[in-house]
């Protein structure tokens, strides 16, 4: 019987440490915070006092405007988020590791680069969904904070959950850094749209 007890408590201090394995580090939370802060931030430096003419300014008939790229930024921040959301369904399962083949930095810079422009789907399309511009900041602001508020207490496993993006598996995390990526994808994006020719003084 005591040896049947030692088994079993032997057992609970393995699964512990086990978890404590797979919650986010501290370098982990701070380096995803730090990048969420860091792209929000810039994000609305860069919108920051904008006229109406400068917001939906565009360089050309099929290019988006500033105001269009905020909400498609705040379709996004709650889309793939929802990602996060959707794996946590899932048990964790470490034995999917290996078919994680990029490093967290290789994530942000293929997302971040605009070397390669990619067509979004039909569902991050900006179509006014927040009611006009200030309605998308408002969104995408408001949803930058209760993912930031997730990621600084969650206890989730998020390195052995993941998803299949068409450029290959990654894990939860990385989806989280993807996103805060694709803040700063976009708002490159607001940048060479007000660095064009036309684009009105004020």
């Amino acid at each position: 019987m005591k040896r049947v007890l030692l088994s079993l408590v032997s057992i609970a201090l393995l699964s512990s440490v086990v978890f404590a394995q797979t919650t986010l580090s501290k370098e982990e939370r701070s380096k995803a915070i730090d990048h969420l802060k860091n792209t929000n931030a810039e994000l609305l430096k860069t919108v920051k006092g904008l006229s109406e003419s400068q917001l939906n300014y565009k360089p050309t008939a099929d290019s988006w405007s500033v105001a269009n790229c905020v909400e498609h930024l705040a379709i996004s921040e709650n889309s793939i988020f929802g990602i996060v959301q959707m794996s946590l369904k899932s048990d964790p399962d470490p034995s999917l590791r290996s078919e994680v083949k990029m490093s967290d930095d290789q994530v942000i810079g293929l997302i971040e680069s605009r070397e390669q422009k990619v067509k979004t789907s039909t569902e991050f399309e900006p179509t006014n969904k927040y009611d006009g511009y200030e309605g998308s900041l408002t969104e995408f602001k408001n949803k930058r904070k209760e993912n930031m508020k997730y990621v600084k207490s969650s206890q989730d496993d998020l390195r052995n959950r993941y998803f299949d993006f068409p450029f290959g598996k990654v894990d939860s995390y990385q989806v989280i850094i993807f996103m805060s990526g694709h803040t700063k994808r976009h708002t490159d994006q607001i940048k060479e749209v007000m660095a064009s020719a036309g684009y009105p003084e004020s």
